[in-house]
């Protein structure tokens, strides 16, 4: 897809990554000039977007975001324990590359417990996961408090519906500091008795913890991705500072522009002028995206990123942009390649496959028909959903939006 705006191309061609410009560079003007450019265009073009909220595009939305965490879920421990490699050893086992379809199990390997459940021929629902458990949390968080929400309330709403044992590295410190610190009655309304922000003042504030709670943000937020950038940020500051938050409100940004745009680079511009542009967040997306319909990418992107956690926003984001830019029109090959690609692979498949949903790509039956529309969660007060009543209360919390 080409870029007509700046014309650089994102599919095999010139590299896409901006240079970085210091004060009195004539092409400061040019970029502030193509901006202001880009952001006119879409103020036009997401006035009508802003006004609907299409069902069938929140429907693939979930769709997508459930099927590809499924079928990222049976690799995940395994790409942090042996890497890419291991995730290609795996599936060249079972005779699944390129992975086009959901896992198969191969017995005698390091896939197996629980996650047997969502291997190929072996799946009755999606399984429980905190990718899809924080998208119905920010659900729930929007029914009660609407887009005024703080992040006091996303705190709250963690304390009274996530259990601590279902969170994980950021999310699960900055648990332990609310537990340790907040006043008796912070829950049922009462000041936090501390500084929250030292929730976020942990070891894992800038992986990708914040990025995997974003995406419901930008669903119900069509073609204002300020607002759903401002909503990702306010949840992602709980836990997360930094790049953990910037990849937040991109992503988040992102969902909100796709709707709006007439092309994939727009929405992309859109996006990315919500967060720094000298962030490692924004540069992981110029890297991803440059990278788009290259055959070396996935190497590329593991040398680029060698020595930081397979857990980081900046890779994993990278990963995803990529992933998305390349076969963003093909669900199946945008998530299967993005999964087979290593470091987190359900949060990866999740995020790309919101996204294409987003985009309008075609979401075949055997991605959807297996989990039969059952989406299991560890909330408080659910053990599972159905997907048509979550669409519906997306769909209404969207309209409710001023």
């Amino acid at each position: 897809m080409a870029r007509h705006d700046s014309g650089v191309n994102i599919c095999c061609g010139t590299t896409g990554l901006r240079p970085r410009i210091g004060r009195g560079d004539p092409a400061a003007f040019r970029l502030l000039v193509l901006r202001s450019r880009i952001e006119g265009r879409l103020a036009r073009d997401m006035k009508g977007a802003a006004q609907s909220i299409e069902l069938d595009r929140v429907r693939a939305a979930w769709q997508g975001r459930v099927s590809g965490c499924l079928l990222g879920k049976p690799l995940e421990v395994l790409s942090f324990r042996e890497g890419r490699d291991g995730v290609h050893r795996y599936l060249g086992a079972a005779r699944a590359l390129p992975l086009r379809d959901y896992v198969p199990f191969v017995d005698g390997t390091a896939v197996g417990g629980d996650v047997r459940a969502c291997c190929l021929g072996r799946i009755e629902r999606a399984e429980p996961d905190d990718d899809i458990d924080y998208t119905l949390l920010a659900l729930s968080l929007l029914e009660q408090h609407g887009p005024g929400f703080g992040t006091e309330d996303v705190a709250r709403a963690w304390l009274r519906l996530l259990p601590a044992g279902a969170t994980w590295t950021a999310e699960r410190a900055a648990y332990r500091t609310m537990l340790n610190r907040m006043a008796e009655q912070f829950v049922n309304g009462d000041p936090p008795g501390f500084d929250l922000r030292e929730c976020s003042d942990n070891d894992y504030n800038e992986w990708i913890g914040a990025q995997i709670r974003a995406d419901l943000y930008g669903w119900v937020c069509p073609g204002r991705p300020a607002l759903a950038a401002e909503l990702a940020r306010r949840d992602a500051s709980l836990s997360h500072r930094g790049d953990g938050v910037h990849a937040a409100a991109f992503v988040a940004a992102l969902g909100a522009a796709l709707p709006a745009c007439g092309d994939l680079d727009t929405a992309l511009d859109a996006a990315l002028a919500q967060i720094p542009a000298q962030s490692g967040a924004a540069e992981g997306v110029r890297v991803g995206r440059s990278l788009a319909c290259t055959a070396d990418a996935v190497s590329r992107l593991h040398r680029h990123y060698e020595g930081l956690s397979p857990l980081h926003a900046v890779n994993n984001l990278a990963l995803v942009v990529w992933a998305f830019c390349t076969h963003s029109r093909d669900f199946s090959a945008a998530i299967g390649e993005a999964v087979a690609a290593g470091w987190d692979t359900d949060c990866n498949g999740a995020t790309v496959g919101g996204l294409c949903g987003l985009s309008g790509a075609s979401i075949e039956a055997r991605w959807t028909a297996p989990w039969q529309g059952r989406i299991g969660t560890r909330l408080a007060g659910h053990s599972e959903l159905q997907l048509e009543d979550v669409v519906r209360r997306t769909a209404e919390v969207a309209r409710a939006i001023p």
